[in-house]
């Protein structure tokens, strides 16, 4: 069986939040991202699966701007055998 994770890019939890001058979104700029913490837990989960031998190829799996490469590169160091990368810049 292969296991499929999604991996989600957020601000990472240290950071503290600034929204933009005209109050239309969350300002980005030079601000740290990180993995989602629950997208964490659930790629160290899958990796088990695999310890265990339930799962035989775990990929992980992102939908993102070119940035989020950073993200899969950190679920690949976990442990995850693949990771696919569906580039976007829509928000």
């Amino acid at each position: 069986m292969k296991v499929l994770v999604a991996v989600k890019r957020v601000l990472d939890y240290n950071v503290k939040i600034r929204v933009k001058a005209d109050h239309s979104d969350v300002d980005l700029s030079n601000v740290k991202m990180a993995m989602n913490p629950f997208c964490e837990i659930a790629v160290e989960e899958a990796v088990r699966l695999k310890e265990r031998g339930i799962a035989s190829e775990v990929i992980a799996v992102s939908v993102g701007p070119k940035a989020a490469q950073e993200q899969l590169r950190t679920a690949l160091a976990l442990g995850t055998d693949r990771a696919i990368h569906v580039e976007t810049d829509v928000p």
